[in-house]
């Protein structure tokens, strides 16, 4: 398409001064004018503008492709704006983009902050704990905010997550004629007339989460199904997370392999349990770490559900399957798949032993010991050895 009917516009708080003249064009030209309220007043919009449906949609700006159409957003439209929705939706040629500088680069640029050395994070529509996977100590973050509450939410998720020192900047329409930005620490935030738009900067201070595999236990929501430290960590290393990856964890306890598996690659998992009250520490694990929107919980007795569950690029059985369950996991895997699956008990090891003979792969035992009080002394006390299997389907 020549001649694009649809223009996305990216606009700052000084309205229709900020636009460049191809712009202006376009809504001058514009028989509807999509945006927040807000964007529709800074333009004048009128009787053209035609506000975001609630909750947010683009299906309105769709039905309208026969039209000249203008859409309002903040900044740039591809920095969580809906540029990239309308994009993925519209045909190559039906739509044309002119970005304005995104609010991430406005902050930065008010603070003097290198922009590849800043994480950008959207919490306009998502909640705080996603801050979690990227917490460390010296680390700067700037986020979209909701409204002019939510600079208040997120530094006390910063204090409760230990970060109360970290330095909080609150940056109100920027780029405009009422821009205002103060800083002060989490700890220290009083701020009661926050206005949006609003955006906030954290320089963090605090202690992260380790950025190698085996979390301490403790972190973790468990009623004690757990997969311990140490062999979540070996069996991390062998599954070998890759971004964009999906793993089924299947009898997933509490969902601490698909947690470390999402924060070793940033990935996606599915974990399955049959247990209804497993499976909810599963969800309440996903939220803490941030991930809620990457690891999705089934509550099934497997195989059942595996069908429905994306195709996998890893598989991890806690333990416990049966020569069936086993196949039919087998069988639903892809070639080139990545198997592994823990035992403890001499039935599964039979069975891994025999899979093994069958399929190759790797067969390791790994037993533990840890030194604890013996009488007056200290002696080893070994754990239960963990029977492990890997394998790649196709490849022996």
């Amino acid at each position: 398409m020549s001649d694009p009917r649809i223009t996305i516009i990216g606009l700052g708080e000084d309205g229709r001064d900020g636009l460049s003249a191809a712009s202006l064009r376009a809504l001058d030209a514009a028989d509807i004018i999509f945006g927040g309220p807000r964007h529709l007043e800074l333009v004048d919009a009128g009787a053209r503008g035609a506000a975001w449906p609630v909750p947010f949609s683009i299906a309105p700006v769709l039905a309208h492709q026969d039209r000249r159409v203008v859409v309002l957003a903040s900044g740039d439209p591809f920095w969580f704006g809906a540029g990239a929705m309308l994009a993925e939706a519209l045909p190559p040629g039906a739509w044309v983009a002119h970005p304005a500088p995104s609010t991430f680069a406005l902050v930065a640029a008010a603070l003097g902050w290198r922009m590849e050395a800043v994480q950008c994070i959207g919490l306009h529509a998502a909640p705080m704990a996603r801050l979690r996977p990227v917490l460390q100590d010296g680390a700067r973050l700037i986020c979209t905010m909701r409204d002019g509450a939510a600079p208040a939410e997120l530094v006390a998720y910063l204090c409760e997550a230990g970060f109360g020192a970290s330095r909080v900047i609150v940056a109100e329409a920027m780029g405009g004629p009422k821009q205002r930005v103060r800083s002060c620490t989490a700890q220290a935030f009083d701020l009661t007339d926050v206005r949006a738009p609003v955006m906030v900067a954290v320089e963090a201070r605090g202690r992260g989460l380790p950025r190698t595999c085996g979390l301490p236990d403790d972190l973790f929501q468990s009623d004690g199904q757990i997969t311990k430290q140490p062999i979540r960590a070996l069996t991390l290393s062998t599954l070998t997370p890759r971004a964009g990856e999906h793993l089924w964890d299947l009898g997933a306890g509490s969902g601490s392999i698909s947690v470390e598996w999402c924060l070793a690659g940033g990935g996606s998992a599915s974990a399955v349990e049959m247990r209804a009250d497993r499976a909810k520490n599963i969800v309440a694990n996903a939220a803490r770490f941030g991930l809620d929107h990457r690891i999705g919980v089934t509550t099934a007795r497997l195989p059942a559900g595996l069908a429905a569950l994306p195709t996998p690029d890893a598989v991890f059985i806690g333990g416990g399957a049966g020569e069936a369950m086993l196949q039919a996991v087998w069988d639903a895997m892809p070639t080139g798949a990545r198997l592994l699956m823990n035992g403890v008990t001499l039935e599964t090891e039979a069975l891994l032993a025999g899979w093994h003979a069958n399929h190759g792969g790797r067969l390791m035992q790994v037993s533990i010991a840890e030194a604890e009080p013996l009488g007056r002394m200290r002696g080893w006390i070994a754990a239960r050895p963990v029977t492990q299997w890997s394998v790649v389907k196709g490849i022996s």
